[in-house]
């Protein structure tokens, strides 16, 4: 299965005792052409695994810096065949290092579910996260995926309580992506004792790991999370940096991100055994 590699990242992490670092960026911000040197900055400074936003036109889920980055990357002319193209050529560059495609279902299911699980299979992507396809409705997506061997990452909340969270691990797999906070992207922060107390609930309920994002913006809040989880996800911070920054982006990303690494290097993690 592609998915091995987060498999092999996750259990790597683990060894070293400390949790994974998960950075975002969206496809095609500010441009096709630029994004790959963004991505070089992401593996440079230390990122583990890779998500990969794919543009759209109504994030939402998204606050609005990473609504700032699908306009600017739909306004350049990023279209679905380029998101893959950029896949395909981060797996050339970078052939360990997990990517995760993140967005939406209308890109996703505009060509049928098969053809964009075939695409994923073929550009080395690892797994999919789409926000707006509920466990309820996974015939939309998830058989495609499994058939290629491309995880399906789900999304937990504050509100999955413990009725529902069964539905939510039922196919999920490579890891669980805990969304912190009961809103959009990179506005708001939960309070840690909230944070320890959900993944406790998590791992509880599954062997998958658990990472944990929304609202993560520091070196200091990264490490204090990854204390406790298995993953820690930052976008938002690493987004308006690229909005700040454009195609002369990828040092300033480099830094902010080595920046989180070494946070997660130095804190000592609870659950490492």
């Amino acid at each position: 299965m592609t998915g091995d590699r987060l498999a092999t990242r996750f259990a790597a992490c683990k060894a070293q005792g400390r949790a994974a670092l998960i950075t975002f960026v969206t496809a095609g911000d500010p441009d096709v052409a630029a994004t790959p040197a963004i991505l070089d900055a992401l593996v440079a400074g230390g990122a583990d695994i890779i998500e990969l936003g794919m543009p759209f036109t109504d994030p939402m889920a998204d606050g609005p810096a990473i609504e700032l980055a699908n306009l600017r990357s739909l306004g350049s002319g990023t279209k679905t065949k380029d998101v893959f193209a950029l896949a395909a050529d981060f797996r050339a560059r970078h052939p360990e290092t997990p990517l995760i495609l993140m967005g939406y279902a209308n890109p996703m299911l505009a060509r049928g579910s098969a053809w964009f699980a075939d695409q994923c299979q073929a550009a080395g992507v690892d797994g999919v996260i789409c926000v707006d396809i509920p466990p309820e409705e996974d015939a939309e997506l998830g058989p495609a995926l499994r058939t290629v061997g491309v995880h399906l990452v789900r999304l937990a909340t504050p509100t999955t309580d413990a009725a529902r969270l069964p539905a939510v691990l039922n196919g999920a797999s490579g890891f669980l992506y805990h969304v912190a906070v009961a809103g959009i992207t990179g506005k708001q922060q939960a309070a840690q004792a909230n944070i320890e107390m959900a993944v406790d609930r998590l791992k509880a309920a599954t062997d998958l790991p658990i990472a944990v994002g929304f609202g993560v913006r520091t070196p200091e809040q990264a490490a204090a999370i990854g204390r406790v989880a298995d993953g820690v996800v930052v976008g938002s911070a690493i987004v308006d940096i690229v909005g700040s920054h454009g195609d002369a982006a990828g040092p300033f990303v480099q830094e902010f991100v080595a920046s989180l690494s070494g946070a997660l290097t130095t804190s000592i993690r609870e659950t490492a055994a």
